[in-house]
Formats: structure tokens, C-alpha cells, sequence
């Protein structure tokens, strides 16, 4: 994860923040161990330090990938079908920006090709990347309803996002059981309401509580 870091300059220059290390991130858990009250060197903490960063390098490994790469390779040859793609039920796990505690639900995906497709597993890594990077919920479906569009320039996207934050179920207020719903659309789903309806219909049933 050597990754430089951009922050704005008191000036509105774009200077470079030195990313810290491995053994700086380590010492920071430490630190934290010791500020909750325990003994980072006992022997059930004492590798503790090198696993949440390691845990941390999977959590957050989405910095490491070009989004719109990603979508990059698309196939012109689909029979030149122009329905409703639709990919429903995607697991997410995200992390909050505000407390770096969980964010689970379900993302739910549709675009209306126009002339070209992309592997539905590139749909499912989209939302890897973007939900591998600290978010908020509202972010991250702008995010992958905008990619979709910017790559594929299909007739129109659709993306839906359920989801429980632990932020707000675990601590603060306490409310378990509440999911966030957040909608981008673009194109036809924005101008149609019959197609928008039914891509919210072809979502819909089950419902499943994630917190």
C-alpha cells in the first residue's frame, strides 16, 4: 500500500503527505491498546499490533485500485440486447469515515446497455473498491452509479444501497434494526418513472435486518 497521499496547502496547493509506515501504524495500536486501559505486551495483545494492520490492508485495499480500470474491458458482442441489466443483492461491508466501524447491507446494480456489457463479476468488484475506503453511504452510491456511467455510457443506471451502519447501532444512540436506503439514477431511470418502478419492483421482497 505505498500510496502518497495528497492534502490541501493553506495556500490551495496540492502538497504530498508522507504516508507513515508499517511500524508507525503498529505503534499507533499500541497506543491505542494502552489508552483503552490494557497491556499491549501481555500475551493476548501482544501480536495484536501486526493483525490490525494487516486487517487494516484488507479493509482499506480499494485505494489500491483504478475504479474506472476496473470496468474497463466491456464486450460489444451481446446480440445487441438493450433490457434492463440487473444485479441485485451485492454483500457490502464498508467502514464509516466518522467512527471507522462497520457499514453492512446490500447494493443493488442496473444499467441499460447501449451496445456494450461488462462481466457482472466487474459489477461486484466495483463495490469492492469503493466500499474498501473509509465512506459515508451517500458517497459511496455516487460513486458506483458514476463509474457505470463514466465507462460503460449506457442508457441509463440505477444503483440502491441498504444498509446498517455499526456507528449508530453499537454506540451513540443505540438503534439497532434501522437500514439506510440511499438511490442514484442516471439517465432513463431518471426521466422514466414506469422503468425506475420497475427496477425498484424487481428488488423488492425479502427483507433481511443486517444490524
Amino acid at each position: 500500500m505505498n500510496v502518497s497521499v495528497p492534502a490541501p496547502a493553506p495556500s490551495g496547493a496540492t502538497v504530498v503527505r508522507r504516508r507513515p509506515t508499517r511500524a508507525d501504524a503498529e505503534a499507533a495500536v499500541r497506543t491505542l491498546i494502552e489508552w483503552a486501559g490494557d497491556d499491549p505486551d501481555r500475551e493476548g495483545l501482544v501480536g495484536t499490533p501486526d493483525r490490525v494492520a494487516r486487517a487494516y490492508e484488507e479493509f482499506f485495499e480499494g485505494y489500491n485500485v483504478d475504479p474506472i480500470a476496473l470496468l474497463g474491458k466491456t464486450f460489444d458482442e451481446a446480440n445487441n440486447y438493450d433490457d434492463m441489466v440487473v444485479l441485485r443483492d451485492i454483500r457490502l461491508e464498508s467502514h464509516c469515515e466518522h467512527h471507522i466501524v462497520l457499514i453492512l447491507g446490500k447494493v443493488h446494480i442496473a444499467y441499460l446497455p447501449k451496445g456494450r456489457v461488462v462481466g457482472i463479476s466487474k459489477l461486484a468488484r466495483l463495490v469492492e473498491v469503493f466500499s474498501k475506503r473509509l465512506q459515508i453511504q451517500e458517497t459511496l452510491t455516487a460513486q458506483i452509479a458514476g463509474a457505470i456511467h463514466q465507462v460503460l455510457e449506457p442508457r441509463g443506471v440505477a444503483v440502491v444501497i441498504e444498509a446498517a451502519h455499526m456507528c449508530m447501532t453499537t454506540r451513540g444512540i443505540k438503534k439497532p434494526g434501522v437500514n439506510m436506503v440511499t438511490r442514484r439514477f442516471f439517465g432513463e431511470f431518471l426521466t422514466d418513472r414506469e422503468l425506475r418502478q420497475e427496477f425498484l419492483s424487481s428488488i423488492t421482497g425479502r427483507r433481511e435486518t443486517f444490524g
